[in-house]
């Protein structure tokens, strides 16, 4: 299976369904499943948003790093500008609508019970279809977004 890398807070975002779209600063072709991995990367303005949202009673105050949190089906991608004033408030603070940049649509996310150890990469990278073998969607988590 595909899988992308994201920082957090935002993987866990879209984990748990608050976050359905992912802006970045490349195109995509490819649509069909794939693999939310959470990234280690956990510098402060990242912390900082976490903390705000955790406040809010968005996100959960621990979050993983370094491993795979959640399935979801890639729908499409557009670009951002172009959708930006369709999308609401929340979902506009957790992406990047800036002129030139590219909204992923993500739908069907099924969260992890455990997050499962991996390595991330830059990109698309490839996660062994085994890994997912016995893997439970997490009760509360399950969804489709």
């Amino acid at each position: 299976m595909r899988a992308i890398s994201l920082w957090q807070p935002w993987a866990t975002a879209v984990a748990l369904g608050v976050k359905k779209v992912e802006t970045r600063h490349w195109s995509t072709r490819y649509t069909g499943p794939i693999a939310i991995h959470a990234a280690k990367r956990w510098a402060k303005p990242e912390r900082d948003f976490a903390a705000v949202e955790h406040a809010l009673g968005r996100l959960p105050k621990h979050l993983p790093f370094g491993a795979i949190i959640a399935t979801a089906t890639l729908m499409g991608c557009r670009m951002a500008q172009d959708v930006g004033h369709q999308v609401g408030a929340i979902e506009r603070i957790y992406g990047d609508y800036a002129h030139g940049r590219f909204a992923w649509f993500l739908t069907d996310v099924i969260a992890f019970d455990e997050p499962i150890p991996f390595p991330g990469a830059r990109g698309f990278f490839n996660v062994p279809d085994e890994l997912f073998t016995g893997m439970r969607p997490h009760p509360q988590r399950a969804q489709s977004v």
